[in-house]
């Protein structure tokens, strides 16, 4: 009997203490939960205008104003935007630098990210560092030493029409992929160091080459960490428009995210026009990310309770 009355004045005890706790802290989850709803509308208003401006004609728009209800909707200027700004070709550029860049970048990071993780040598801090410093150049500051770069490197004429890697894709791709390396580096070198070391321990004693253990051991331990930076890098490198302008003078081979400029008018703007234009540029990104958002949330989040 009294062990059973201490268990009840226990369980009551941990009971008020939690309504306290829940009571306490109550204020602040509903101000969060007001912070985050009211930055989610401010974030989601100028998506929405852009939609429905988007759905107007610009006869309606022009005749009632653009912060206006009424007139006719449809799709006319998605078919519009999409033939007169010649998006198939642009998105088929974007495709190729976004695909191949992000490849290029996740292969060599991880295994840049081996290497300082899971090997104690000299030097492995200091690359790491490096690596991570390169993050807080702007690209703006080495446009210039990168432009002469690729200018005088010289290609023969059967691999760049050019005669060098400037006004081609595949100088969008090193510049992007040189520029996104370090951060890869610094995430996926953090996510290997959680791994434990007797798995490449246990790999060495059965023979297993540093090859090996790269490729079969860790790459497959580091997928939800790959597949929560491909998102991210798919979006970065998709929505890229500084190197594609600075290293790219052909018009037909520029991004997607350059199409726009084909519906500025030279001395009008059709802004119905341009906002379909800009919603047709989101849809890939948008699609990519719904696709691979569990992947990314359990990338982003595995490991978050380790000590």
């Amino acid at each position: 009997m009294t062990t059973t009355t201490a268990s009840t004045a226990a369980r009551a005890t941990r009971v008020t203490a939690s309504t306290r706790t829940k009571i306490k802290n109550g204020p602040a989850i509903w101000g969060a939960y007001v912070f985050l709803t009211v930055a989610a509308i401010l974030w989601l208003i100028p998506l929405l205008w852009a939609v429905y401006t988007s759905l107007r004609p610009k006869a309606d728009t022009d005749r009632l104003g653009y912060f206006s209800i009424g007139g006719s909707y449809g799709f006319s200027n998605f078919v519009q935007a999409w033939t007169q700004g010649g998006f198939l070709t642009y998105f088929g550029n974007s495709v190729f630098i976004t695909i191949l860049t992000v490849i290029l970048t996740l292969f060599f990071a991880s295994m840049m990210a081996f290497a300082v993780s899971r090997f104690s040598w000299r030097f492995n801090v200091t690359l790491l560092i490096m690596f991570t410093a390169g993050n807080l150049l702007p690209p703006q500051v080495l446009a210039t030493p990168i432009f002469e770069l690729f200018k005088l490197l010289q290609l023969p004429y059967s691999i760049s029409d050019s005669g060098s890697l400037l006004n081609q894709l595949i100088g969008v791709v090193f510049a992007n992929t040189g520029f996104q390396i370090g951060f890869c580096t610094f995430v996926l070198s953090n996510f290997m160091k959680a791994i434990p070391q007797e798995l490449g321990e246990a790999a060495r004693v059965d023979g297993a080459g540093v090859w090996t253990q790269y490729w079969r051991v860790i790459m497959p331990l580091t997928r939800p960490a790959l597949a929560a930076l491909g998102t991210l890098e798919v979006i970065f490198i998709y929505n890229d428009y500084f190197w594609p302008l600075i290293l790219i003078q052909s018009g037909d081979r520029l991004p997607i995210t350059t199409a726009i400029n084909n519906l500025q008018g030279q001395f009008l703007s059709n802004y119905n026009l341009l906002s379909a234009g800009a919603i047709i540029t989101v849809i890939p990104t948008l699609v990519i990310y719904l696709a691979l958002q569990r992947q990314f949330v359990a990338g982003l989040t595995l490991g978050a309770s380790k000590g």
